[in-house]
């Protein structure tokens, strides 16, 4: 009996041990801070706004040329390399200014002035004289020269009135006038006419070239400010291409792309015309030409057929040249 007593004490002495050691802990709260999120990516600056040229100037961009460039603005290509300091026309880069308008004068004129000299006549050393009394008739006796020793005969003489002194007046011989040589006159010489200029495309009363076509073939392709410049005119490789006015050559190459073998004329200080795609050119830059000359053949030099592509431009800007040529 003791020992089941004893037996029960330890079960019981075990079964509370166990009892506080399976007790569940208290809650505990935790408090966790937001992950902390760290870019290893550069932030890109914001591009620079584009830059913007100066009045008569033009900013170079992607793509262009300097041909392009030219034609746009109305100008020889060789002008703007000059006005632009450009060594070697066909080297540009993107981001250069060009000059596209010729510059101005800066010569400052400035009016002569001329130094007033004041001129005062050399002083002359006064001298005094005394005045000499003249007798009522002009004759003057005084003062009288000469010594005699003293005797009666010499003191009678001086007594005695001399005789008057006539002065004879001479007349002044006349000076001789001048021979008075007839003036012979320079033969007049005929007025030296001014020779007649290449350019015989004369303006009409309203101020604007006289066009003609550059061409007899007809328009098979309208302007268009999007897609077309100008106008193509049909035809075949070898027709001629005339110049629609007369001017000055300032392009004759292959440098512009999508023109193929090209010419340009200059006008006047606001007119160009292009002739573009053409089988062979006949004249150079720099040369005159006249109105309806022969400047190059119709070909069809990066185009999909032959034909003319003919543009005029206004302060390099496209017309239509509908409005500018004349019905036919």
């Amino acid at each position: 009996m003791k020992l089941s007593r004893f037996t029960l004490c330890s079960l019981a002495l075990a079964l509370g041990v166990t009892g506080c050691a399976t007790n569940s802990p208290a809650p505990v709260a935790e408090r966790t801070r937001p992950p902390v999120v760290t870019s290893t990516e550069k932030t890109e600056a914001p591009p620079a706004p584009p830059r913007v040229a100066r009045p008569g100037y033009y900013i170079v961009k992607p793509g262009d040329t300097l041909i392009r460039i030219a034609l746009d603005h109305g100008q020889n290509y060789r002008d703007i390399a000059a006005w632009s300091g450009l060594e070697n026309p066909n080297l540009i880069e993107v981001g250069q200014e060009l000059r596209v308008r010729p510059p101005e004068s800066t010569a400052v004129t400035r009016p002569v002035t001329t130094s007033t000299v004041e001129v005062r006549p050399a002083a002359t050393p006064a001298t005094t004289t005394a005045p000499v009394a003249v007798p009522a008739d002009g004759v003057r006796r005084e003062p009288k020269g000469g010594k005699l020793p003293y005797s009666e005969q010499a003191w009678a003489q001086a007594q005695k009135p001399e005789a008057p002194i006539v002065i004879a007046k001479i007349d002044p011989k006349p000076e001789p006038k001048p021979e008075v040589k007839p003036e012979v006159k320079p033969e007049a010489k005929p007025e030296a006419k001014p020779e007649p200029r290449p350019e015989d495309g004369k303006a009409n009363g309203n101020g604007t070239i006289e066009w003609a076509w550059p061409t007899a073939g007809k328009v098979i392709a309208g302007f268009n400010e999007t897609s077309s410049k100008g106008v193509d005119l049909a035809g075949k490789p070898g027709d001629p291409v005339l110049a629609a006015a007369g001017g000055r050559v300032v392009y004759a190459g292959t440098g512009l792309r999508g023109y193929g073998k090209l010419v340009i004329v200059k006008h006047d200080n606001s007119y160009l015309s292009a002739y573009a795609h053409n089988q062979s050119l006949l004249v150079k830059e720099g040369q005159a030409v006249s109105k309806g000359q022969k400047i190059a053949e119709l070909g069809d030099t990066d185009s999909d057929r032959p034909k003319l592509h003919f543009e005029i431009r206004r302060q390099g800007k496209p017309v239509d040249p509908g409005k500018y040529l004349p019905p036919r």
